[in-house]
């Protein structure tokens, strides 16, 4: 005898769901699962950070093995896993973290195409290496976009709420057949974070022994690192000047020093202005790594020239 499951709660306007059946129960959450695409960019103007998929190397790859087109909506897993039954038939792919992959209970594949069949029950759960694990649907997850974009943003609040349990997420038609491919490219979660790191627009408030200590190892992920920002455990920076700043942009990979002296490395749910100095920037196609750094850790940041 199966156990009930409790009501589905809808997530778009009233009658959507029956013009577009395709959609998915969530079962089990998870710590943290929120929808992601590649973010809404360009509104920083109104205090709205650009959010997206934190490792878009793993986004990408996700869409591309189920046939859509990048920008399409994914699930973001963090820590745990998530489990949902669907609706109608549906091919899946998983990628990022590497993780064990279910379906009614049999084990699937991680990073290749994965059919599965109306009412069952997929399963991802918690990664093996690395933190975020990555779940496209052939049509994308078609929660209603907000400023052009469906991704959740923890910091703004926009867009969907992160899953619940009993939460339908409806799937949009897919746009293009499966691709037949049998190898993936994958990269490992770091053992050891290495960020390159370009220096300024604040590092004159430091001292040159700050830059010999930031360079140096003795960094970790902190715990409380999240999708605002990787914050980190390690020496504090000093200061050649006390004081702080009138707020001012910020941009996606700043590297922040708040008053206890330890860098925080901005992600994609960061706020749009700060009032610390910022000592370096990380160029953005260096950050995927960070999304996937579990606490612990190490970081060392490799300065490789200035702004």
């Amino acid at each position: 005898m199966t156990e009930a499951t409790p009501a589905a709660q809808e997530v778009v306007r009233p009658g959507a769901l029956k013009a577009t059946p395709a959609a998915l129960e969530v079962v089990r959450p998870g710590a943290l699962t929120t929808v992601q695409d590649e973010g809404r960019p360009g509104h920083a103007h109104l205090g709205v950070p650009r959010s997206g998929a934190l490792d878009a190397h793993a986004h990408r790859l996700a869409n591309r093995l189920v046939g859509n087109p990048p920008a399409a909506a994914t699930l973001e897993t963090t820590a745990d896993g998530v489990a949902l039954r669907t609706r109608v038939p549906v091919t899946v792919a998983v990628t990022g973290a590497p993780c064990p992959v279910r379906v009614d209970g049999v084990p699937a594949a991680w990073g290749a195409q994965v059919r599965v069949p109306a009412g069952a029950l997929l399963d991802v759960g918690r990664p093996t290496s690395g933190l975020r694990t990555y779940l496209a649907f052939a049509g994308g997850v078609c929660v209603e976009p907000v400023l052009g974009s469906r991704s959740t943003d923890l910091l703004s609040g926009l867009g969907p709420e992160p899953l619940a349990e009993g939460l339908l997420l409806p799937l949009g038609p897919p746009v293009a057949a499966v691709p037949a491919v049998d190898t993936v490219p994958w990269h490992a979660p770091p053992a050891e974070l290495v960020l390159p790191l370009l220096l300024g627009p604040r590092h004159d408030w430091f001292t040159a022994e700050a830059l010999v200590v930031l360079a140096a190892p003795g960094y970790r992920v902190s715990p409380a690192a999240n999708r605002i920002g990787l914050r980190t455990e390690g020496p504090a920076l000093p200061r050649a000047r006390d004081g702080e700043l009138p707020s001012e942009g910020m941009v996606l990979g700043a590297v922040q020093v708040p008053p206890d002296g330890r860098p925080v490395v901005f992600l994609a749910d960061h706020p749009v202005t700060g009032g610390y100095p910022v000592i370096g920037v990380v160029p953005e196609e260096h950050l995927p790594a960070a999304a996937q750094a579990v606490p612990g850790t190490p970081i060392r940041f490799a300065v490789i020239g200035s702004r």
